[in-house]
């Protein structure tokens, strides 16, 4: 396992090298293939060479066998039949120089011979058992013929030779062998592929090493361009590159000096701008602010008076008190963008439980939801849920939420709901309307600036257009995620995940951002959807903004089945899937709305 363990940590170590050096893949590649070049240049001159070597070796061995052959007949020819043997033995010594191997044009050989005698037994002379038995089944058939095979001589040879071997046409029974090692041509072609094994090794050296240099040449400068766009990156706008002579790559370090003068130009004055633009917004804020506080105090006394004076001027006054309200909005909402772009935005965080600031937002949107007629659902954990968050700007996130929610639900009702994940480090709150919904596309132009997906619809909470754009930064801020969904027609559906723990990795969100469909499906097939699903969960309440406590119970049931119709049906659904899915929705209200009321969780 240790072995293994480190060939992996070196192939990954090797395999990131390879990823990163250009110069080591072009090297690499280089003698891979000059490598396998000189293998199939080898392969083929080494065939070459060991032909053109046997093809001379047999044509010696014929023009010798034709001699022998003569040889042999003037030896034998008018000698009896009744002494065959030492006939064949003298016939062989004559060949051989009294038995050694004879030298000739081909080489060294040696001379086997064999022959019938007047009893018909087979008579020989010399090494015939190193001659296969295939070939001499061709000569007795009358066929000059020839074979390479593994011999072994007296003389301590072992290895190939060449066996060429002929009949005779004054006698029938002879048979005439010649043996010839190959022990030179052997020497020849090892040493041959020595020679170009070294000749090869050798080459590949020098075709790496110059690789290596030419690689280098044009490696250098884009490490060098490379490096130098890194700090103009980092913010290093007084970088250039180096201009040697008037190549490529002179004319690219030159094209890369202009570019970035270039974008130098371009970043200081989106700077200038942007810094200009910070100020000014920082500035009109502020300074708005004494004139603002003396029009505050004017309205505040004109309203105050309101009671003598005309009813006419006491809508007036009414009204410039609510537009004063909107402006002062305005221009908290100004300043905090402004802090967010100038990076200033600092966050002041606790340990608390996050239930906390959606019941302080429900309430602050309480009177909204009261002059809409809106019901809002609210679906929090019954165990506290604490995670290291600012408060403040996770209360206003929720707030605008909810606001944007009443204002486009169309009356429908409005669902908060909160879960936790420990294992995956969050927390997410999912505030879901049925109202207008959104058109493709248009869920990530919401969080731009003074964006409004209808402008002339009637807003009922003031807002000022910068809700959403400040609510994902300070998502942001807490390293967390504002997502959003909709649907024309159906609704639309905004989620905010944060991390439990700050400084740790956050995972999956606990809730899904589109609402869960599938229960249409279970309704028609006639299954009742479990009272664990997410839009029939237990601990549910519809609170009717401005109702007693008297009408809680009432209200949360009703908010409750009208809010599980439209979740879990995508259109019109059949009639009885209909009075199922309200009557499970009726259940779940029901319930919440007891256990709310025992826990105080029910805004009046």
């Amino acid at each position: 396992m240790a072995a293994r363990a480190w060939f992996t940590e070196v192939g990954v170590a090797l395999g990131h090298l390879w990823q990163r050096s250009l110069q080591l893949r072009v090297a690499v590649s280089t003698i891979t293939l000059s490598l396998i070049v000189l293998t199939i240049l080898g392969l083929v001159l080494t065939d070459q060479i060991t032909n053109r070597m046997l093809d001379t070796k047999i044509n010696a061995a014929v023009e010798e066998m034709a001699r022998a052959r003569n040889a042999v007949h003037s030896q034998l020819v008018g000698v009896g039949t009744h002494d065959t043997s030492s006939s064949l033995t003298q016939a062989r010594n004559e060949l051989t120089s009294g038995g050694s191997p004879q030298t000739g044009v081909a080489g060294s050989y040696d001379v086997a011979l064999a022959m019938v005698d007047i009893g018909q037994r087979e008579v020989s002379a010399g090494p015939i058992q190193d001659v296969p038995d295939e070939l001499r089944k061709f000569v007795r058939r009358g066929q000059v013929s020839r074979q390479f095979a593994t011999i072994s001589d007296s003389n301590g040879y072992h290895g190939p030779a060449l066996i060429i071997g002929s009949p005779s046409i004054e006698i029938p029974t002879l048979e005439t062998y010649l043996i010839f090692p190959l022990a030179s041509e052997q020497r020849t072609l090892s040493l041959m592929r020595g020679t170009m094994l070294i000749g090869g090794i050798v080459l590949l050296v020098l075709l790496a090493a110059i690789t290596a240099l030419v690689t280098r040449q044009v490696v250098l400068p884009i490490r060098s361009a490379a490096r130098i766009a890194g700090r103009f990156a980092d913010g290093r706008l007084k970088e250039r590159m180096l201009v040697r002579g008037e190549d490529d790559m002179a004319r690219l370090a030159q094209a890369f000096n202009e570019m970035a003068e270039s974008l130098s130009n371009q970043i200081t004055q989106l700077e200038e701008f942007g810094n200009l633009q910070r100020r000014f917004t920082s500035d009109v804020s502020h300074e708005l602010r004494t004139p603002l506080t003396t029009v505050r105090m004017a309205a505040d006394l004109i309203h105050g008076s309101s009671d003598d004076l005309d009813p006419a001027l006491a809508r007036s006054a009414e009204l410039l008190v609510n537009e004063l309200d909107r402006f002062e909005g305005l221009l908290n909402d100004l300043l905090e963008i402004s802090r967010h772009d100038a990076g200033v935005a600092e966050l002041q965080v606790e340990s608390l439980d996050v239930r906390m600031c959606a019941r302080a937002a429900i309430s602050t949107v309480r009177h909204l939801a009261k002059d809409a007629g809106v019901e809002v659902v609210i679906d929090l954990p019954e165990d506290p849920l604490v995670a290291e968050v600012d408060p403040r700007r996770v209360e206003r996130v929720l707030r605008n939420l909810l606001a944007n929610a009443i204002d486009h639900s169309e009356g429908k009702p409005v669902l908060i709901r909160m879960r936790g994940d420990l294992d995956a480090n969050a927390v997410s709150v999912v505030v879901r309307d049925q109202g207008v919904g959104l058109r493709p596309g248009e869920e990530k132009l919401v969080f731009n600036r003074f964006w409004r997906s209808d402008p002339s619809r009637m807003r009922r909470s003031g807002g000022t257009g910068l809700g959403l754009s400040i609510s994902v930064e300070d998502a942001n801020l807490h390293e967390g995620r504002l997502e959003a969904w909709g649907e024309v027609g159906v609704g639309a559906s905004f989620r905010l995940t944060l991390p439990l723990v700050r400084g740790k990795k956050l995972g999956a969100s606990p809730l899904p951002l589109e609402p869960m469909r599938r229960q249409v499906r279970q309704v028609e097939l006639g299954v009742v959807p479990n009272a664990t699903e997410p839009d029939n969960a237990p601990g549910v309440v519809a609170t009717a903004a401005g109702n007693g406590s008297s009408g809680a119970a009432a209200a949360p049931t009703e908010a409750a089945a009208q809010l599980n119709n439209s979740t879990t049906q995508a259109g019109t659904a059949a009639p009885k899937a209909g009075a199922t899915a309200s009557s499970a929705g009726a259940e779940a209200g029901s319930a919440g709305a007891d256990a709310a009321s025992e826990s105080g969780d029910v805004p009046s």
